[in-house]
């Protein structure tokens, strides 16, 4: 079982680059974020050709997510249903016995910000919702762009974006509090110790200058770490022209 993420950065435009991935890779779940496109502009067709289901909640001009499945999507749900939010950041689906949830988690701007206060009662609301879902849901995978760097280790400067944002103290903690409901960081389960960036950001050639962030995760169940792969980020996508700044992360379970 192939189960990715990745921020597309306006599907509208990376469209070719995400059919291309999917042909190549052959995912069975692929999950997006930062779809950038009404409920009604979704590319249904051209997903179907390529030969995946889908489910999504779209927003025009931010944020937006959906999941993209070779096997039966069942029991969508859109949103968190008890935070009230205008913005179009979670769904969630039951595929082949997993309870998928992806989300496009707040970016908060900047610490002290209104924006980061909005970033901080939105995790709270993730974490309760998480705490039920995990509940009822043995395997459970909650994927996306967090908008967190969870350790130092998962920045490429470490000194320069101290206590900044998505690098803070309390971001950290919010990012550990859904660790707590039972969940583990795959890629670290896997690999404690490399330095391993799926965000640059476009400006100042930080790509090929290898100066990014990871702050793409792919949370697992006990059950679901029990039978974990591998995990892998690939970087040749970020690599490609008009690419999103983000890269598909892709975590690999071995059969039950």
């Amino acid at each position: 079982m192939k189960i990715a993420t990745w921020n597309v950065n306006s599907l509208n435009v990376r469209l070719p680059h995400v059919l291309d991935w999917l042909a190549q890779h052959q995912p069975d779940v692929l999950v997006l974020q930062e779809l950038k496109l009404d409920q009604d502009k979704f590319p249904h067709a051209e997903i179907e050709a390529a030969g995946y289901q889908a489910a999504w909640n779209g927003q025009k001009t931010y944020n937006g997510v959906a999941i993209l499945s070779q096997h039966a999507i069942t029991d969508v749900v859109c949103d968190m249903p008890d935070f009230a939010d205008e913005q179009k950041r979670v769904i969630a689906a039951s595929i082949s016995g997993i309870r998928i949830v992806n989300v496009y988690c707040v970016n908060g701007e900047a610490v002290g910000s209104d924006k980061y206060a909005y970033k901080q009662r939105w995790f709270a609301a993730l974490r309760d919702y998480m705490h039920g879902v995990v509940a009822k849901h043995p395997q459970t995978v909650l994927l996306g762009d967090f908008n967190i760097a969870p350790a130092d280790l998962d920045v490429y400067d470490p000194e320069k974006w101290h206590e900044k944002i998505l690098c803070s103290t309390p971001e950290r903690q919010w990012f550990g509090q859904l660790l707590d409901l039972g969940l583990t960081d795959s890629l670290r389960h896997l690999d404690a110790e490399s330095p391993s960036y799926t965000w640059w950001d476009y400006r100042m050639n930080m790509f090929r200058r290898k100066l990014g962030l990871r702050i793409d995760h792919i949370l697992v169940s006990a059950p679901l770490l029990a039978r974990l792969h591998s995990v892998s980020v690939d970087t040749i996508a970020r690599g490609q022209e008009r690419p999103s700044d983000h890269a598909p992360v892709c975590a690999v379970f071995n059969p039950a």
